[in-house]
């Protein structure tokens, strides 16, 4: 029995690597490489809100620090935990892209403060739902989560692009072939680090290939840095300069469905990271992490944000780097409350060439749907069922992608969902499983082993 007992060695001896802590020297670069990675993101959702609703620069910029601030705020609760909330895995957090047409259709119709008592509700939902999503997490099979996060992390690809060519929000793009040039080489240096540095340089190839990146932007004159010195070196976020959120019916409706949308991604995003770092990927923990989603959500709105889920850059940067401590993701977290509060810090991030962050976030975004093909393998694809339901989701959920306007026919309360490729994808999947697999006849079949 003694030889028994011992045959078995734990599969970690000492803390286990999501809760190691780096010594203050690799902590830094390695939270501010998270940070950069994450900020485009951040900075893009309120800004193509508060340009669609002409509001003026200053209301955009505040619309920025609130997002920054609270997903600072989540991103530490999602990494450290608290009671019975947050996964205590390395995820960061930020304001959803699915949101960001409803909440230009609901600011156009209702107003600004109609949208973040939407989000209010919607949070208070996902709390409350929360645990329900637990018991249910057999309907989200390797089969469904792994198409998911797939299409997740290759439908972003075409935002990458316009990073690169200037129609994502990132400065210093447009820049011709010039711009191509320098996205292909910071794809480049990203390799060649990950390839010929050690191990402990290749954990920092995102920073490295992005501080590369800026300096060969400076010849080709596509770096702008004036925005650093425009900008308030001290400002505050005002949840009060928007009026007080107001709750409208239609405004609501149309959240939550985004809200649920925004829950399967964070359901995939989570079972990724917990699969990546080899701890977390259970019922349990996805349940904490919408608690989280859902708390962020709530105080989001009252901070006049939008809808906060996981960011998917984060399980890309986790893939690469193969860091997995969530003490590391917590302090970029605290590094966007800070630039919440410092809008030059946030001008000299967002200074980053367009080229160079379009260049890294290929990287991250194809390495996210290279996660969901890994996660998707687990899967017996041999059955017909599971590739029906493969190929479906897959074709539907891309439309939106390759056709922006395929459903501009339809009422905007359907668009909410059909224009989102996420969306389609979790619907299309979600619901093919389950009729293969979990209803009538089907259940008396016997289901391939998974």
């Amino acid at each position: 029995m003694a030889v028994a007992e011992h045959a078995v060695a734990p599969a970690h001896q000492g803390p286990h690597p999501v809760d190691t802590r780096p010594p203050l020297r690799r902590l830094v670069p390695l939270s501010l490489q998270h940070l950069l990675v994450a900020y485009a993101g951040m900075a893009t959702m309120p800004l193509l809100v508060g340009t669609a609703l002409h509001l003026p620069e200053d209301r955009i910029r505040l619309l920025i620090s609130a997002n920054l601030l609270v997903s600072g705020v989540a991103t530490v609760l999602q990494s450290m935990g608290a009671k019975w909330l947050g996964a205590r895995l390395p995820i960061v957090m930020g304001s959803t892209f699915t949101a960001i047409t409803p909440a230009i259709i609901i600011g156009e119709e209702h107003g600004l403060a109609a949208v973040f008592g939407a989000t209010i509700v919607s949070g208070l939902v996902t709390l409350a739902i929360a645990p329900w999503f637990g018991r249910c997490l057999h309907l989200f099979p390797p089969l469904v989560t792994g198409t998911v996060i797939a299409v997740i992390g290759f439908s972003l690809v075409p935002s990458a692009a316009g990073l690169v060519t200037g129609d994502g929000g990132g400065g210093g793009g447009g820049g011709g072939g010039k711009a191509l040039v320098l996205a292909a080489a910071t794809v480049l240096l990203v390799v060649l680090v990950q390839r010929l540095a050690p191990p402990a340089v290749a954990r920092f190839s995102v920073l490295v290939a992005m501080a590369a990146g800026t300096v060969l932007a400076l010849p080709l004159g596509l770096f702008d840095g004036s925005e650093v010195a425009e900008a308030r070196v001290v400002t505050a976020p005002d949840p009060t300069a928007f009026g007080a959120p107001t709750f409208v019916v239609p405004a609501i409706a149309a959240m939550l469905v985004v809200q649920l949308v925004n829950m399967v991604e964070s359901v995939g995003d989570t079972l990724a990271v917990g699969q990546i770092v080899g701890r977390g990927d259970d019922a349990p923990t996805v349940v904490r992490a919408l608690r989280a989603d859902g708390a962020a959500t709530v105080v989001s709105g009252a901070m006049a944000s939008f809808p906060i889920v996981t960011f998917g850059q984060s399980v890309g940067l986790v893939s690469v780097t193969r860091v997995k401590s969530r003490h590391v993701v917590a302090l970029s977290g605290v590094l966007m409350v800070v630039l919440a509060f410092v809008p030059v810090l946030g001008a000299a991030v967002a200074a980053v060439p367009g080229p160079v962050l379009g260049g890294v976030s290929l990287v991250m975004f194809g390495t996210v749907g290279a996660v969901g093909l890994r996660i998707l393998a687990r899967a017996d694809l041999t059955d017909s069922r599971n590739l029906l339901t493969v190929a479906l989701a897959f074709a539907l959920g891309m439309i939106p992608v390759g056709a922006p306007d395929f459903y501009a026919p339809l009422p905007s309360y359907v668009r909410t969902v059909l224009d989102s490729g996420i969306a389609v994808t979790g619907i299309v999947a979600f619901l093919l499983n389950l009729l293969f697999h979990h209803t009538g006849p089907a259940r008396l079949r016997k289901e391939p082993a998974r």
